[in-house]
């Protein structure tokens, strides 16, 4: 159920949403644990290693992991006694096309990323 939700979100990106996941990415850490597991690709990382190789207590990166999951930025997938985050990559991947959909008057290819 939790996968349609955030296909529905990924169909519709509009303004709002794209206000709410420049919001979560507007801080140091939160900006830090997005681009650590775009690295990852869908490989993810645990709670733990995220802490560890960020430099951050664990109790206050729970609380940015939430935001990052509630902008639809990431998931978790329980793997044993551990859950792992990846970014999803396809919401990502609306957003940016979002942000230059209407790039230099109606063509953006200008602003290819691929280059």
């Amino acid at each position: 159920m939790r996968k349609l939700i955030k296909k529905e979100r990924h169909d519709m990106m509009n303004d709002p949403i794209a206000v709410k996941i420049l919001s979560a990415l507007a801080q140091p850490t939160r900006f830090g644990v997005f681009r650590l597991l775009m690295k990852c690709n869908q490989e993810g990382l645990a709670a733990g290693a995220i802490a560890e190789k960020l430099k951050v207590p664990q109790n206050s990166l729970s609380s940015h992991l939430n935001l990052l999951s509630n902008a639809g930025l990431i998931k978790s997938e329980r793997q044993g006694r551990s859950l792992i985050y990846t970014v999803e990559i396809e919401v990502t991947k609306e957003f940016i096309n979002y942000l230059v959909m209407d790039c230099c008057d109606g063509h953006p290819e200008i602003c290819d990323l691929t280059k």
